[in-house]
């Protein structure tokens, strides 16, 4: 009998039996629908989480700190930093300085709203961090332009008031166990463009100074390893933990940390997709569920049909094409649950989507290079990827036709005699 006859077949021993089939087709329908709507989110979620590593980070600037990360010991000399610009596939290395008990104060006393004030070269961190590093207005500072200031967007604005513009002068106050050691007055040359997002090189709440004004100050001056932060371009972000290991091989054991972007994203990435597969996995048993009802059906259905089966066996039907129309209406119901479950997982992902969104709220952060008081909220937006719907379709498939093969073969296996006189 030709295939499509068969299917044929199948397709009317289905309507005849509408709510039985309707049943059935919904437990795969539920079990693909979970699939495609965890599988979607898992997406869009890990997309999320990896755009948010690259505004908060450059992937190919490494950021050295002496000591621990959150802990400085030490300092960074002239001679490490030429050291490391040694370094093959290493294009840029700038050091900053981190100057501790700063306070800014406009010319009214107001105080400005930056958590850090950093010492830096212009022109070398424009280089370092182009997309990042832009002034909304303003200017950069000449290198002879010692007593210049720029600010990050927040540090200019406190409570929505603008407390220090471009033009205007700045007080810098230092202070150690509560004793002024430093005061001078700075000129804003310029404001940076708002980063709005959470992260080492987010410098919306920062302060610059030239690093030769800062080298200058009493209790900088004549210091050997003055620098607490050095930022290292390389060529290529594939470079960098071989990089990593070469840098810290320049210095004594643990003495160092060396903080790779590139390498972060690519472990938080395969943590999210083993949570990813974890999920899905979980999302499949519905499937297998779904799988066994389709036996179950299909074995009282070969019951109730067992005259009929009989009398096609009888007027000269094979048992590869009794066999062929059992298996035929399992991988209907397959096919007819797949296609529905791609849509209504689609839609169940939109929804799920929009309420985690709702419930992930923005949390302040601080750490001890920069503190932030606020952070973006985060927006799940689900991600459709074709092989995992392409998968989802032909697992949904499998299973009616692995499970309904037990009761298709059984209905082939049956004598033509017995079916005959079966009541």
């Amino acid at each position: 009998m030709k295939i499509s006859k068969i299917l044929d077949i199948a397709w009317e021993n289905l309507k005849q039996r509408k709510l039985r089939t309707s049943l059935t087709t919904l437990g795969v329908i539920i079990g693909i629908t979970t699939i495609i709507a965890i599988a979607s989110l898992g997406e869009g979620f890990r997309g999320e989480i990896r755009n948010r590593m690259e505004q908060g980070f450059e992937l190919n600037v490494l950021i050295l700190f002496p000591g621990s990360m959150f802990g400085f010991g030490g300092g960074f000399s002239k001679t490490d930093i030429e050291n490391i610009t040694k370094i093959n596939n290493v294009t840029a290395v700038t050091p900053m300085i981190t100057l501790l008990g700063t306070e800014l104060y406009n010319k009214t006393g107001s105080k400005l709203g930056a958590f850090t004030v950093g010492a830096v070269n212009f022109t070398e961190m424009k280089e370092m961090l182009p997309l990042r590093f832009i002034l909304s207005k303003g200017n950069f500072p000449e290198p002879s332009e010692n007593q210049s200031m720029i600010l990050g967007y927040k540090a200019s604005i406190v409570n929505e008031t603008v407390v220090a513009d471009v033009g205007d002068n700045v007080s810098l106050i230092i202070k150690k166990d509560n004793y002024i050691i430093y005061n001078e007055t700075f000129t804003v040359s310029g404001v940076l463009e708002k980063a709005g997002t959470s992260g080492i090189t987010n410098f919306d709440y920062w302060a610059f100074i030239p690093i030769e004004t800062a080298l200058e100050m009493p209790f900088l001056k004549g210091k050997t390893d003055p620098y607490q932060i050095v930022l290292v371009k390389i060529s290529d972000p594939e470079y960098s933990e071989d990089i990593a290991k070469e840098i810290e091989s320049l210095f004594p054991p643990y003495s160092i940390t060396v903080f790779v972007p590139s390498a972060l994203m690519r472990q938080v990435d395969n943590i999210l997709n083993l949570v990813q597969l974890f999920l899905v996995a979980i999302g499949s048993i519905s499937l297998l569920v779904a799988g066994v009802g389709i036996m179950n059906i299909m074995t009282v259905a070969v019951m109730e049909r067992t005259r009929e089966i009989g009398i096609l066996k009888a007027i000269g039907a094979k048992s590869r094409t009794v066999l062929g129309m059992f298996l035929a209406e399992a991988m209907l119901i397959g096919i007819i649950g797949g296609l529905i479950g791609m849509f209504t997982g689609y839609g169940l992902s939109y929804g799920l989507a929009q309420i985690l969104s709702n419930f992930i709220q923005p949390q302040s952060q601080q750490t001890a290079t920069i503190q932030t008081p606020e952070t973006q909220r985060m927006e799940i937006t689900p991600v459709f990827s074709p092989q995992w719907t392409v998968i989802a379709f032909i697992f949904a498939i499998a299973i009616c036709i692995i499970f309904g093969l037990y009761p298709a073969r059984k209905a082939a296996k049956l004598n033509p005699v017995e079916a005959l006189r079966y009541e």
